[in-house]
């Protein structure tokens, strides 16, 4: 059997994606691919300098692109909710929350959040529910949700989701990883539920070249730990258009089941990965939609129970 790649994806044409963190590594991969083939793509990123390069990268490679940044800073929830606000279409075809940080030291979001929690869970949590009435306008559209391998080494801790009881980074990691598994969980559920065709799936990309890595060594100033890890990145890590190759079978590939849960099989093509079973847990992910309500303040309207 032919493996996948992106020369598979279909015809994007006459579609409309925003994917987050566009800026570098998988998610400007997987923006790069979309406008390719033909989509109308939004990247949305916080840094403005950086995301206004990724615009002008694609287009010099892709003279037809159909691209424009546009600012969003998941760790501050009036930006999500003015992205929102200025968010221009009456339908989205494809939201990609792929943006992320990874094992950083102890930092809060501008909301006062743990930073993993809050700018990997909380902020797509909050813009996916802001921008819900144009996913269910678009027959057939998507949310696809960049999770980690990693969700295995911790379930949530419904009891402490900021980690102010103690906070150990790759623990924090995994459980905002798992968070992200949780939410597309409850989201397909409530999708069907509300007999919705929009599709809610996952994705992980395995040690891919992202940059996140070295991120938090960088941040404390460890050069030595920051070499291993850049050395580690360099010698093990499949780069990022093959680490995008999972986002994005499960934003375009006919017949992506709900609930799915994507990552790269052993030649590197896309396929079904092992999630752990707290993952789908009904109980963990009705009541964490609930405290992510409370914390941002948004609610999903169509999908409430």
């Amino acid at each position: 059997m032919k493996r996948w790649t992106a020369s598979d994806i279909p015809d994007q044409s006459g579609r409309t994606a925003v994917v987050t963190g566009s800026n570098s590594g998988i998610g400007y991969v997987t923006a790069r691919e979309l406008a390719r083939r033909g989509a109308r793509v939004v990247l949305a990123c916080r840094n403005e300098t950086r995301g206004k390069e990724a615009e002008s990268h694609i287009r010099s490679e892709l003279p037809q692109a159909d691209v424009q940044f546009t600012h969003l800073d998941l760790a501050d929830l009036s930006s999500v909710r003015d992205f929102a606000r200025g968010f221009g279409h009456d339908r989205l075809d494809l939201l990609v929350n792929n943006a992320g940080v990874m094992a950083l030291p102890h930092r809060r979001t501008v909301d006062g959040f743990e930073m993993q929690f809050g700018v990997n869970h909380l902020g797509h949590f909050a813009l996916t529910g802001l921008l819900l009435p144009q996913l269910l306008a678009t027959s057939g559209a998507r949310v696809v949700s960049v999770s980690s391998a990693m969700h295995t080494l911790a379930t949530i801790d419904l009891r402490d989701l900021n980690s102010e009881r103690g906070y150990r980074r790759w623990i924090a990691y995994a459980r905002s990883k798992t968070a992200n598994l949780l939410f597309v969980h409850e989201l397909a559920r409530r999708l069907a539920q509300a007999g919705s065709d929009v599709v809610a799936a996952a994705t992980h990309p395995g040690y891919a070249d992202t940059g996140l890595h070295t991120a938090g060594v960088r941040m404390e100033g460890r050069k030595g730990a920051e070499r291993i890890v850049d050395l580690a990145r360099r010698r093990l890590a499949h780069p990022a258009e093959t680490g995008a190759l999972p986002t994005l079978y499960a934003a375009t590939a006919p017949g992506v089941p709900p609930d799915s849960f994507t990552g790269p099989r052993r030649r590197r093509e896309p396929g079904p990965a092992w999630r752990a079973p707290w993952s789908r847990n009904d109980a963990a992910g009705l009541r964490l939609w609930g405290a992510s309500e409370r914390l941002t303040g948004v609610t999903y309207g169509a999908l409430e129970l």
